[in-house]
């Protein structure tokens, strides 16, 4: 197939640049290396109008967090009528609002863990009470486990909502702590792809687990029964769809200790560096990297 001159978007202003530019570079070169002719393009050192006027015929979406993964590059990418990867202007819109998110979950009986939006005159004890302990309090609008805390004590909840609500400049959302393995279902198109299980170190999957050490264990395959396993990537799909995403993405998923999934999640634009998890479960299947970053670009649409 003939993609044309291809962007690949990478870098951008959010606090997840850093990743970004390693995600990016990947699918330049994974890109490149079957014949695409394919160009890097930072959005934040760029005029987005150059995509235009240097004749782009499609872009790969390699952006992460605000500005590229909440609708606002997708929109931009619709006024210019260029095809582009991943999910359109309101399934990214929806699925970078954990908060929205949530509420469409809720709407269509998915089970998420019940949370409550936090303000500066927060009740900490009557949160602690509502939610029970312990607790995870995050941004509403971050991803990778940014500005994220896991609160054991009702006195911890203030400086939480500090880091949550002060440093990102965000909403600030506390949500009840599901007690068991953590799984990550990247779907490709219309399929989801083998479940991973994550095994990170005494249980803190945070930024540094995510992607500067060796020291997570990701399982796959997860170990869960073939029943199992098929009825969480049926929930995925009715998430994935009801929040109005397409093309790829990755929904994470805890299960308690009665095996109920409860799902954390939905991402519209997954990390694709040497420790991200859509590669892993793509190889799972025999799908190398160059060929899922291929089959992602296959699958860029406009509107």
């Amino acid at each position: 197939m003939n993609f044309g001159k291809v962007a690949v978007l990478m870098g951008g202003k959010s606090a997840e640049r850093e990743i970004s530019l390693m995600s990016g570079t990947g699918v330049l070169k994974a890109l490149r290396s079957k014949g695409v002719d394919a160009h890097a393009f930072d959005p934040a050192q760029r005029d987005l109008f150059d995509l235009k006027r240097e004749s782009f015929a499609r872009c790969f979406i390699a952006l992460h967090g605000r500005g590229g993964e909440d609708g606002t590059i997708q929109g931009a990418l619709e006024y210019l009528g260029i095809p582009y990867t991943g999910s359109g202007v309101m399934g990214s819109a929806i699925g970078m609002d954990k908060w929205r998110t949530k509420m469409v979950w809720i709407a269509n009986g998915i089970p998420t863990p019940r949370f409550r939006i936090l303000t500066e005159k927060e009740n900490w004890a009557s949160v602690a009470r509502e939610l029970k302990l312990p607790l995870i309090v995050k941004p509403a609008n971050e991803g990778s486990t940014l500005g994220l805390t896991k609160v054991t004590a009702a006195k911890q909840l203030p400086a939480a909502y500090e880091l949550a609500a002060k440093k990102y400049k965000d909403i600030a959302l506390a949500e009840q702590f599901i007690d068991g393995p953590e799984y990550t279902a990247s779907v490709l198109g219309n399929e989801v792809l083998p479940l991973i299980r994550i095994e990170a170190p005494k249980g803190n999957y945070d930024y540094q687990n995510k992607y500067f050490t060796d020291d997570t264990k990701y399982h796959c395959p997860s170990g869960l029964p073939a029943k199992k396993e098929n009825e969480l990537k049926a929930l995925t799909l009715e998430a994935f769809r009801a929040v109005g995403c397409r093309g790829w993405g990755r929904v994470d998923i805890m299960l308690d200790a009665r095996k109920k999934p409860w799902l954390l999640e939905v991402n519209t634009s997954p990390g694709m560096t040497g420790h991200s998890l859509v590669p892993m479960a793509a190889r799972a299947v025999g799908i190398p990297y160059e060929d899922l970053c291929l089959k992602i670009l296959e699958l860029a649409r406009v509107g």
